[in-house]
């Protein structure tokens, strides 16, 4: 949800020369983004910015443009990860074990 992405996203700016940030503002455009997956447009983020500054002989801070251009390389690894839970909740859980799954996803048991 937003707000823990906000959340997220403020912890990997600490420490980070970073600037104009506006976490909740990236975190609504990063949907379906896990923690591993904001890492990693933070590391490529920040690979950029090393890249630019390593060119200019300056420090170039991380920017929210930055965070942004790099969002659109990462894929959110949770649909993958909710499509094959959706499939073991469906054809797989005689248990019960995903019934929370398919509550998340809006799906009746069949």
């Amino acid at each position: 949800d937003v707000p823990a992405r906000s959340q997220i996203i403020q912890i990997m700016a600490e420490g980070k020369p970073v600037v104009g940030l506006d976490p909740a503002a990236i975190a609504k455009k990063i949907d379906d983004f896990s923690g591993a997956d904001i890492k990693a447009m933070f590391d490529q983020a920040i690979e950029a910015a090393l890249g630019e500054a390593m060119k200019s002989g300056q420090i170039v801070p991380v920017s929210q443009k930055m965070l942004l251009q790099t969002a659109k390389q990462v894929k959110p690894s949770t649909r993958k990860w909710f499509e094959s839970a959706k499939n073991y909740a469906l054809y797989a859980n005689q248990s019960g074990f995903y019934d929370d799954v398919l509550d998340y996803l809006g799906i009746r048991k069949p």
